[in-house]
């Protein structure tokens, strides 16, 4: 599976590392030359999270992002709640 948040789509981008070498001009030098261009990643930070989709828990990736925003509902860890709904409505 890729590394694509589930919900905000963030993944991984590109971009240029760029290098400058040279004094600045304002102490006296002739300003800042770019020596070097590199490609380089930007990656999200991503987390593997179980969350409740359409009403059933799966195990999703994420940003970090969307879990602060509460983008992300997670399941109950215990089912202690579930039982007496169900014993309820059954």
């Amino acid at each position: 599976m890729p590394r694509v948040c589930y919900f905000t789509g963030k993944k991984t981008t590109f971009g240029n590392k760029v290098a400058h070498s040279g004094a600045a001009i304002k102490t006296g030098g002739f300003g800042l030359k770019t020596s070097g261009v590199s490609r380089r990643t930007f990656k999200p930070n991503i987390q593997t999270a179980n969350a409740v989709v359409d009403g059933t828990t799966k195990r999703i990736k994420v940003s970090t992002s969307a879990i602060r925003d509460g983008l992300v509902i997670k399941p109950l860890k215990r089912k202690y709640g579930y039982t007496r709904q169900q014993k309820q409505q059954g």
